[in-house]
């Protein structure tokens, strides 16, 4: 993928504002009601052009669809899988969640919430990947609208399978490794074609860091070793496909919660090395992981990475100051290497913010603070 040579190349990691047209036929489609399918394609086509060239307008230079064709980051993949069947929850399938160490600390807290449901998707056949048109409609949008556009590369969002593990019992595979990996290989499909399409494929594995939070009774030695075996999955799944066409995305789960319960940056980062991407995108600006820009003091960034570090957020609906996101970029750029180095977002801002509005300002204080940092960076 383009490095930052000459100024720090600018992106962001996963939705935009979601069309309310659009997002209804999306919904409809894959809740298998009735839609009209040709308007869907012909308000998808416009959609994705108008958002690529608002990303552009800002300064964006690795642009994406803004998920448009999905109804969510993960579970997009239901209509892309065989092999499953959705069902209400027992007393058995007990869910956990990516706060559950944070819920035994902060019990008031979340007592005052609405409890969440949720039906899991039981797995009771071998795992197939069935979305080869959906995902073809996605590389030839984006590609179109991208022609032209003066943009350094385009972008298709993917989940991992680790993450797809959180909302799926498996009924089918002998264990829950073996499971896994059969995640990775439907997976592995959607990876390859987006490569071999010449876009760049972003990986969204919250899962990673997430889980730990999940699984209280753990240890973090069990942790780390839970982490291992989905990192192998994710390596399965990327056999044959360019590491230097893949952007590795974790996050803390994005939940507006206490997270003071987050495993460190420091018990993952060597983890997150193992991953065969190029580029590592990793939350950065929010109050429980901004100082952890620190840790690249002691540890170095693997030769040919890039590091994309979030220094927008979605935890707040106030717009960072351009000269604080430059200050957080070159901090980055002063212990990795400023061609080393990209601007990001902690995660998709267009779920996670307040309004349209909001998410657009945050894009444009990302693109003016990554030229303020360039101009101090390169003195030009």
């Amino acid at each position: 993928m383009k490095r930052s040579a000459g100024r720090i190349l600018v992106t962001h990691q996963g939705t935009l504002p979601r069309d309310p047209e659009l997002r209804e036929l999306v919904l409809a489609r894959d809740a298998g009601k009735s839609y009209d399918a040709a308007r869907l394609d012909t308000r998808l086509k416009t959609v994705v052009r108008e958002l690529v060239g608002k990303q552009r307008s800002l300064g964006i230079d690795l642009v994406n669809d803004g998920e448009q064709s999905k109804s969510g980051f993960q579970y997009y993949t239901r209509t892309r899988f065989s092999g499953f069947e959705t069902r209400e929850t027992s007393a058995e399938h007990k869910a956990r969640f990516p706060y559950d160490r944070d819920r035994r600390d902060f019990p008031g807290f979340f007592s005052s919430k609405a409890p969440v449901t949720r039906n899991w998707s039981f797995v009771t056949a071998p795992l197939q990947y069935i979305g080869q048109e959906q995902l073809r409609t996605d590389i030839d949008n984006l590609k179109a609208a991208i022609a032209g556009s003066g943009a350094a590369e385009g972008v298709v969002m993917a989940v991992a399978p680790g993450t797809i593990e959180h909302w799926m019992k498996n009924e089918h595979y002998k264990s829950q490794e073996d499971f896994v990996f059969g995640l990775a290989g439907v997976m592995a499909v959607e990876y390859k074609a987006i490569t071999e399409a010449g876009l760049i494929l972003h990986i969204d594995n919250p899962d990673l860091a997430d889980g730990w939070q999940m699984f209280p009774e753990m240890s973090v030695a069990d942790y780390r070793a839970y982490a291992d075996v989905r990192i192998a999955a994710l390596n399965k799944a990327l056999e044959g496909v360019d590491p230097a066409r893949v952007i590795f995305h974790v996050c803390w789960g994005s939940y507006h919660n206490p997270h003071t319960n987050d495993l460190p940056l420091s018990d993952l980062i060597d983890l997150f090395f193992k991953v065969n991407a190029q580029a590592i995108s990793i939350e950065a600006s929010n109050p429980r992981h901004e100082h952890e820009w620190t840790l690249f003091e002691k540890v170095k960034l693997p030769p040919d990475r890039i590091l994309i570090p979030g220094v927008v957020g979605h935890v707040t609906d106030m717009i960072e100051h351009p000269e604080l996101v430059a200050q957080r970029l070159t901090r980055y750029a002063k212990l990795v290497g400023r061609e080393n180095l990209m601007a990001g977002t902690d995660c998709g801002l267009g779920s996670r913010v307040g309004h349209a509005e909001i998410c657009w300002a945050k894009l444009n204080a990302l693109s003016e603070g990554a030229r303020i940092a360039s101009r101090q960076l390169w003195g030009r």
